[in-house]
């Protein structure tokens, strides 16, 4: 298992391995031949920023069993999904506020999230999973009474893409089998969500190939691969929201309202 984060140290964005309490500095492209430079930096004098820059997030519904027999849903025959707005972006330990415009429930959603590593398009299975670069963890903060408020169209792609409401992180893990974890999110200090990801209705490769019949994926899209039971609102001025997935690590985020 090797663990990629991209981080600012002292202004300048770079990128590299992490390795216990140190970054091995790379250069290049993280997703094609990255070089060593032979640098390293502690992980405590950085700041850490998502692991990579997507250039489209897309975010899945329904994607769980348990979830959709909670919800007295339909198992769906191909992938439900919607896109959220790359400027809803937040990094580790970032603080996110409260949009002004909206003042109503915020839910938080522990997510897995694929990275794209190569060029994919109407991919098999095979190729879709060769495409996958690795894996990180998502908070896919949802402003919860924006989607029904018009009867005429549901705004899944609004009640998702407010500034901040995109954490990821802390690093893209390579080599995981999704499979044999477990998605965990601790709002405040109590467990919310624990759920296997065995029980993905489209799993990575399935999923990946599926959406690049649809459209082409790029080294470092992200996606959502939706929740499962245990989703809620956050209730408290300020919460802490954490979401750990086994191999992955810990993504932490202040929600400030």
């Amino acid at each position: 298992m090797v663990q990629w984060t991209r981080f600012d140290d002292g202004g300048v964005e770079r990128f590299g391995l992490l390795l216990g309490n140190e970054i091995a500095v790379y250069q290049g492209n993280m997703f094609e031949k990255p070089t060593a430079t032979g640098m390293r930096r502690a992980v405590a004098s950085v700041r850490l920023l998502a692991p990579c820059s997507p250039s489209k997030i897309i975010a899945l519904w329904n994607n769980f069993h348990q979830l959709a027999a909670k919800l007295d849903v339909a198992v769906p025959n191909e992938p439900l999904y919607l896109f959220k707005a790359t400027s809803c972006v937040a990094h580790p330990d970032a603080i996110v506020t409260r949009p002004s415009s909206y003042s109503e429930a915020v839910a938080y959603e522990g997510e897995l999230g694929i990275v794209i590593g190569k060029r994919c398009t109407d991919a098999s299975e095979e190729e879709a999973a060769a495409a996958i670069f690795g894996y990180t963890c998502v908070n896919d903060l949802t402003a919860s009474n924006i989607i029904a408020r018009d009867k005429t169209f549901a705004q899944w792609a609004r009640a998702k893409s407010f500034d901040g409401f995109g954490p990821f992180g802390p690093v893209i893990s390579t080599d995981l089998d999704p499979a044999k974890l477990h998605v965990k999110t601790v709002l405040n200090g109590v467990e919310r969500q624990n759920y296997p990801l065995s029980d993905m209705i489209f799993p990575p490769a399935r999923l990946v190939s599926a959406l690049s019949k649809d459209m082409t994926l790029e080294p470092g899209d992200l996606i959502c691969c939706g929740t499962s039971l245990g989703v809620g609102s956050i209730k408290d001025p300020s919460n802490i929201v954490s979401v750990t997935i086994d191999g992955i690590g810990t993504l932490s985020n202040t929600f400030v309202q």
